[in-house]
């Protein structure tokens, strides 16, 4: 199996973590992303560099003007895709198996996690992987300490608050926060 049909079964949100070949090269493209996050993260890198070492990490172009504060951690790393102008803080972690889109003019505050895959609740079934998209639109802010889950769309111009976590999807130019995020008001 090649990346492209692997990425394909988690854009398709099949369920995986049966198949022993699937599971090997999902470590292998983990490995991957843990050398090129070291590198990121373990010493001082010019901004280009670290846009450079990013779109190596994800494997296709970034956006112009991408900014990004180390560390930052993902546990794939292939299936990224970042806009024009994307600002991502400090600590953030990425679990993007089932793909990340943010898109122009977001900012991804310290420490936020993005996380696309869940397991099976029932026990037998524990080792199965659920994807689903998480797509960030424009201007989107997403506070520090924030955890936004798999199947989520944030619309354009919304706000999460700080400590948020978001379960579902969050209209544009709205304000949510809280544990489960729920709407503050609109912008």
């Amino acid at each position: 199996m090649e990346l492209k049909e692997l990425l394909e079964h988690f854009n398709n949100g099949d369920t995986l973590g049966e198949d022993f070949e699937v599971i090997e090269l999902m470590r292998y493209y983990s490995r991957q992303a843990q050398k090129i996050t070291m590198q990121i993260n373990t010493q001082y890198h010019e901004p280009e560099e670290l846009a450079f070492l990013f779109s190596e990490l994800i494997g296709k172009p970034i956006g112009e003007g991408f900014g990004l504060f180390p560390p930052f951690y993902t546990d794939f790393g292939k299936n990224i895709t970042i806009g024009k102008n994307v600002f991502i803080n400090a600590g953030c972690k990425f679990q993007d198996q089932g793909g990340i889109t943010i898109d122009e003019g977001a900012l991804i505050g310290h420490g936020v996690v993005l996380a696309t895959l869940d397991h099976d609740f029932a026990p037998e079934k524990r080792q199965q992987l659920h994807p689903a998209p998480i797509h960030i639109g424009k201007r989107v802010w997403i506070g520090a300490n924030a955890v936004v889950t798999k199947g989520v769309t944030i619309g354009d111009n919304a706000v999460v608050a700080a400590g948020a976590v978001v379960t579902q999807d969050v209209p544009a130019d709205t304000i949510v926060g809280g544990v489960p995020a729920k709407i503050i008001r609109k912008l």
